[in-house]
């Protein structure tokens, strides 16, 4: 098992022990960030972003790790979310493989990997970590929490939990539940993984590794991540040079097919599989009305904003724009001046990530509005 932590990346110790929602708890766990700005002498112009399942707080680049992040079009100076104005905080969530702690890690009561022996991991566990990163650097109150994805859903729960933590909040592409759609692909996700003899009940090594299951159960992500419209558009029906495979039955016909298997490849070694699995479960069991003993549209306008932007895309079939709609709606309720941005994109769920154009003017213009 092994973590993938970008240089620059920093530490926060987590309260030890760190209980966890379902039960057990973490001794000597740590959340992996990463900073970007100055924080004002008020300690005011702080924004919190929460990541999507597979990335690392490496947003961006900065003096201590040059390489571009994941959302490098979008952070830094004079760029939609500007750190010539914000103090920004990137974590990586609690149960990854690139620097929180997660089932790569080493247990310290056994000093081998946790592996399937990791404690029932939470959405809300990764955002009562994530309050910890923020506490740690002497931040009062968030001007702003940004949650993408699976970070949206982050994002909710730390507002939810945490009343008056933040000012406005960005939900980006994200839910306040999962759907029955997400959770089937997810659940397929997962099969892949520990249906591959490699997996060997999550004891594996790079000698034996789950790499089948981790290639299939990426390439469904990234069918539900994109969509009909843009695969459509890049790939049609173009067939690779040859077909005739005689020693390949039923292999790759397809450029699509050929474009799946080499984006599986680059990912299957670079994410831990068990990490995988318990992530992808968090959100499964993510409601956000659950989370605070009530509905889900109740627990939404109990959340007190000043303002609030919830921004996805017609084309996005894992979290779908009515989910966003359902927050928006939500959050207005509860006395927030509230955006709702569908947006035009054909790129699907990751749209987010790609489709600067259309993504960064609108959450540019919030956070320009923000006092």
């Amino acid at each position: 098992m092994t973590e993938f932590v970008p240089p620059g990346t920093r530490y926060v110790e987590l309260t030890s022990p760190f209980a966890m929602k379902r039960g057990n708890a973490l001794h000597g766990a740590r959340v992996a960030y990463e900073t970007w700005g100055t924080l004002s002498a008020k300690r005011d112009n702080a924004v919190l972003i929460l990541t999507g399942l597979s990335p690392n707080a490496h947003a961006a680049s900065h003096p201590d790790n040059p390489d571009p992040g994941w959302w490098e079009a979008m952070l830094g100076p004079g760029k939609p979310i500007d750190t010539d104005r914000w103090f920004v905080v990137c974590v990586n969530s609690l149960g990854s493989c690139k620097g929180s702690t997660g089932p790569a890690s080493t247990d310290p009561a056994t000093g081998a990997p946790y592996g399937i022996d990791f404690p029932a991991l939470s959405v809300e566990d990764g955002a009562r970590a994530a309050r910890e990163v923020v506490t740690s650097l002497d931040i009062g109150q968030l001007a702003c929490v940004i949650g993408c994805s699976m970070g949206g859903m982050s994002a909710l729960a730390y507002l939810a939990m945490f009343p008056g933590s933040a000012r406005s909040h960005v939900n980006v592409s994200g839910a306040a539940r999962a759907l029955p759609f997400s959770i089937a692909i997810r659940s397929l996700q997962r099969e892949a993984i520990r249906l591959d003899p490699n997996w060997n009940q999550g004891r594996y090594d790079d000698d034996h590794y789950p790499d089948s299951g981790m290639r299939i159960a990426r390439k469904l992500g990234v069918v539900t991540y994109r969509s009909s419209l843009e695969w459509d558009g890049r790939f049609g029906r173009v067939r690779l040079d040859s077909e005739d495979r005689p020693e390949e039955p039923f292999g790759h016909e397809f450029q699509i097919e050929s474009y799946l298997e080499a984006h599986a490849r680059r990912f299957v070694r670079q994410f831990d599989p068990n990490c995988y699995l318990f992530l992808s479960r968090s959100m499964d069991w993510f409601d956000l009305g659950e989370c605070m003993g009530t509905t889900t549209e109740k627990a939404l306008a109990a959340i007190r904003l000043e303002r609030a932007l919830a921004v996805g895309v017609a084309t996005d079939i894992l979290f779908p724009l009515q989910q966003q709609e359902e927050i928006a709606q939500g959050l207005e309720a509860g006395g927030a001046v509230t955006t709702f941005a569908p947006l035009p994109s054909p790129q699907g769920h990751d749209a987010f990530l790609v489709d600067i154009d259309r993504f960064g003017p609108t959450i540019g213009d919030f956070l320009r509005a923000i006092d």
